[in-house]
């Protein structure tokens, strides 16, 4: 497997080799073609003062033996560090100085005749060259013509004449001497700058790479069952890494969380099995082995029937909460009158209520309330509602039943006076198997699904449910949708 921390660094350092190598290019391509410009330019502008200087000796009846003429030369040849030649329109040398030495007069050497072609056809010479042979090496050459007005005798008319040519050649060494030094600085520079952005790199990968190999040990803990294992040290953080520090903690609460639920729902539904089926067994063997007396034995047998009753209920929900909490199960979606529902399962609850000597106070409008849902799972919703307010009222006391309609919404209440319900428990009161100490006591038929179920069944229509308990008056409140 490649390491990210290994991608991310060799693209980090390739980019910057890359970058670099690119700049490095450009700049000693334009440093080196600044530098020979300048040179060139010197040479031109040096060989054009010459020549001017030239031409007005020569217009004013002196010539290159002149005195002046040779410590003028002699001075631009030292000052521009350059040699200087002077020759005839024909190509021929008549003076020539390197800042040291001076020679003139004719020395015997005739410049070629492409270099005297290319000033006769241009009025300039520029060239990289040894002149022929002349200059043990390349150097850097600028030519420029000394013109004079002068008669022409086949027109009788008078122009510009070219008597003579300064020739100003410069070594290359110092050219290559400046660019190499500027070449020098910038790799120097260059080496510096990529061992920082190097170590910057590596550092930025290893910082970006760590938290990710954290939580990925992390992960691997909890995948082991290590529910405990959570990602610290990256709470402050505010980035991508923090961010998913932060989700793998809550997915990891919400997994653990839902396997504590699914130890204590195992727990739950192993305890509500094995009461009655110990029951059971115990008034069957006693039966069997004569331990109950025939006289007791239909007390005991009605003790089963009710155990074995008991037993179904529980199978039965949970084969219905089995059915609500399947991928497959698809709410059927329609309008239906849930004043008529509610009315419906009071009706059918009527000797439950009676045998309690339950009133009930009724709050329903006169007109059909349209909702949008399933009926069948609304009325086993009201149902529940309906049973479970009946069964913790006080004898005697009164059952409340309401709709009223806002914003959109049908809201239903189901209302009964009896025990409070203590704050900590309300927020437990819809959790499987939640019964508290004293509805055991008192709820000996019940399982502990019914509210659950009720829930279950309002999430899948996306609906909501409150509970509220104070004074002994306990309210359930669930919504719907109006169509």
């Amino acid at each position: 497997m490649k390491s990210l921390y290994k991608r991310q660094f060799v693209m980090m350092a390739g980019m910057i080799l890359v970058s670099f190598a690119l700049l490095g290019a450009a700049f000693i391509t334009l440093s080196y073609r600044y530098t020979v410009q300048e040179k060139r330019d010197s040479m031109e502008r040096n060989a054009d003062y010459i020549a001017a200087f030239t031409s007005a000796m020569y217009s004013s009846g002196f010539n290159v033996r002149d005195d002046g003429y040779q410590v003028y030369v002699s001075s631009i040849a030292r000052i521009s560090d350059a040699y200087v030649l002077v020759t005839a329109a024909d190509g021929q040398v008549i003076l020539s100085a390197d800042g040291n030495t001076l020679q003139t007069g004719s020395t015997g050497y005739t410049l070629p005749q492409s270099v005297v072609a290319q000033v006769q056809k241009d009025g300039r010479f520029t060239e990289i060259t040894t002149l022929g042979g002349l200059f043990p090496e390349k150097r850097y050459v600028a030519g420029t013509p000394v013109q004079v007005n002068a008669l022409d005798l086949t027109t009788g008319q008078t122009g510009l004449k070219t008597i003579a040519v300064v020739y100003m050649a410069a070594d290359t060494s110092s050219i290559t001497e400046m660019w190499r030094a500027f070449a020098s600085i910038f790799f120097f520079t260059a080496v510096v700058v990529l061992c920082i952005a190097f170590i910057t790199s590596s550092v930025t990968s290893l910082r970006q790479t760590k938290p990710l190999k954290e939580i990925a040990d992390m992960a691997r803990k909890f995948g082991h069952g290590e529910f405990g294992a959570r990602v610290n040290g990256y709470e402050n953080r505010r980035d991508e890494v923090g961010e998913l520090a932060e989700a793998f903690n809550a997915m990891a609460d919400s997994i653990a969380k839902s396997e504590a639920r699914r130890s204590e729902f195992v727990a739950n539904i192993s305890h509500e099995l094995k009461t009655p089926m110990t029951t059971i067994a115990g008034f069957s063997d006693g039966i069997l082995d004569g331990t109950i007396t025939p006289d007791h034995e239909k007390a005991a047998l009605q003790t089963i029937s009710s155990e074995t009753r008991r037993l179904s209920r529980l199978v039965r929900r949970m084969l219905d909460l089995s059915r609500l909490q399947s991928a497959e199960n698809i709410t059927a979606q329609e309008q239906f009158d849930v004043s008529e529902v509610l009315l419906r399962v009071l009706v059918s609850l009527e000797t439950k209520i009676n045998a309690r000597h339950l009133d009930v106070d009724t709050q329903i409008p006169e007109g059909a309330v349209l909702v949008w849902g399933d009926p069948d799972s609304i009325t086993q919703v009201c149902y529940n509602l309906l049973d479970n307010a009946i069964k913790f009222s006080a004898e005697g006391s009164t059952l409340g039943l309401s709709i009223t309609t806002k914003g959109g919404k049908a809201y239903v209440s189901v209302r009964n006076t009896g025990q409070t319900i203590p704050p900590e428990e309300l927020p437990l009161i819809f959790d499987r198997f939640h019964k508290s100490d004293k509805s055991r006591s008192v709820d000996r038929e019940g399982v502990g699904l019914g509210l659950y179920i009720v829930k279950t069944i309002l999430n899948s229509h996306k609906e909501n449910i409150t509970v509220s308990s104070e004074n002994g008056v306990t309210e359930f409140v669930f919504t719907l949708t109006l169509a």
